[in-house]
């Protein structure tokens, strides 16, 4: 009869794998904190590894380079909003619906990932060229499924309208991390999501 080894060591390699990948996120999280209090010029090697229980060199296991880890942030985000801008854009069933999921996804990011918002506006120059044209890459494409679709809505907007109108209304949202507080409060989520719908709706649709 032929017996089969213990499942133990064909898992270590996944679990070691996971274990890696639940630490580079982990580290990821911690930058963008850190960055958005301090900038990226603020924050050592060390400060990374010490905000996830890890000596500084330990990050070298994850990361080449301090630069590596703002580029894999930036770079990362700008990759998660042209793929979710996309499945949004294929999911929906109409131009109307489609851009109100769109409004509602990128809210989710504004409300969800102001710290990373920070970090992009002051510190995507920290950047080395190459990742710095990819991020901008990205965003174009980002802006330009937003386009198609609000262009759907109104065929009679020109393109550059139509780029005016979405970038305004980033500018609106992604400015949610400084005007989401009054004085030392945080305003509530709840409270700040439907106002972004309609003052979004509203900017890109207006006639």
């Amino acid at each position: 009869m032929t017996q089969t080894g213990p499942a133990t060591p064909l898992e270590r390699p996944t679990q070691r794998s996971q274990a890696k990948a639940d630490r580079r996120a982990a580290l990821l999280a911690a930058a963008a904190t850190l960055f958005a209090e301090r900038g990226f010029n603020g924050v050592s090697i060390e400060d990374l590894g010490s905000s996830v229980g890890v000596s500084g060199p330990a990050v070298y296991r994850h990361f080449s380079s301090k630069q590596a880890v703002l580029e894999a942030l930036l770079v990362g985000v700008s990759e998660r909003l042209l793929a979710g801008g996309q499945d949004v854009e294929q999911a929906g069933p109409g131009a109307d619906d489609a851009l109100r999921a769109l409004i509602g996804f990128h809210i989710d990011f504004a409300l969800g990932e102001p710290d990373t918002i920070r970090v992009q506006d002051r510190d995507l120059d920290a950047l080395p060229d190459p990742a710095r044209r990819q991020v901008r890459r990205l965003q174009r494409r980002y802006v330009e499924v937003w386009m198609r679709v609000l262009g759907e809505l109104h065929p009679s907007l020109t393109d550059d309208e139509l780029r005016v109108r979405v970038q305004g209304t980033f500018g609106l949202l992604n400015s949610t991390p400084h005007t989401a507080r009054i004085g030392s409060a945080q305003v509530a989520p709840d409270a700040v999501r439907p106002v972004l719908e309609r003052m979004a709706w509203a900017a890109l649709t207006s006639a």
